[in-house]
């Protein structure tokens, strides 16, 4: 049984997702008290997440950023918003999928069952804590973080799930659509800015490292990360 956390203020919209949740034999915990969400997730682990944008106190995006700062559980933005710039920020700010009001029911299950795969059934990683390396640059992809000769980064969840995938492709094309499938499961819809934002984002955390110019932007077919670390002239030259 996996449990599922409903951060939403409407009350009827909320009582709807936790019958269907429930129907299918998972459970459902209804948010109540929008001023302590972050508790409430501590308590219940949640393994997924069904956030509201528009809520009391806070927004949804900011209970999603306070969520990312202690977990990588999927988070399903439910919204009445359609604009394009809300699903950008939704990813953005840490989201997996996004979904607009009104929809329908079982749309919702099918991205709850596809989330719940990807991420703790058919399709999730063996246990064990994984290690991605290349030429001394090394991902934890569970710890979100990026090591290079003693230094280290954080990463959100977008910008490890990136890395992770230039990293094992290291010094080879990476065209966009491989990218945007690891991103999103539909990306259809996905503004293209969205990925430049997040190859933007990568770029400044590599850049930490003191790795400067090695993601390479192929213009219309995908992105390249050259090794340009592994002699460790960058290295010295930020020292």
């Amino acid at each position: 049984m996996y449990t599922i956390m409903i951060v939403e203020d409407d009350a009827k919209i909320a009582e709807l997702l936790r019958a269907h949740i429930e129907k299918y034999g998972n459970a459902a915990v209804v948010t109540t008290d929008f001023a302590r969400v972050m508790e409430q997730f501590e308590q219940v682990k949640p393994h997924i997440v069904l956030m509201d944008i528009n809520l009391p106190s806070f927004d949804g995006f900011y209970w999603c950023r306070q969520i990312r700062t202690v977990s990588t559980c999927p988070i399903i933005f439910i919204s009445a918003r359609s604009g394009e710039m809300d699903t950008v920020r939704a990813i953005e700010n840490g989201g997996d999928d996004y979904l607009t009001k009104p929809f329908h029911y079982e749309v919702v299950m099918a991205k709850i069952r596809s989330q719940l795969r990807r991420v703790y059934g058919d399709y999730a990683q063996a246990a064990g804590e994984r290690i991605v390396e290349h030429a001394g640059l090394i991902l934890y992809p569970e710890r979100m973080e990026l090591h290079l000769q003693g230094q280290f980064v954080a990463l959100t969840k977008k910008e490890t799930v990136l890395v992770e995938t230039l990293l094992q492709r290291c010094q080879r094309l990476v065209s966009r659509e491989t990218i945007l499938e690891k991103l999103w499961d539909d990306y259809t819809y996905v503004d293209d800015n969205a990925l430049s934002v997040n190859m933007s984002r990568v770029r400044k955390k590599l850049a930490e490292l003191g790795i400067e110019g090695a993601l390479e932007t192929v213009r219309g077919t995908g992105y390249r990360l050259n090794d340009s670390w592994a002699n460790g002239e960058q290295q010295r030259e930020r020292r």
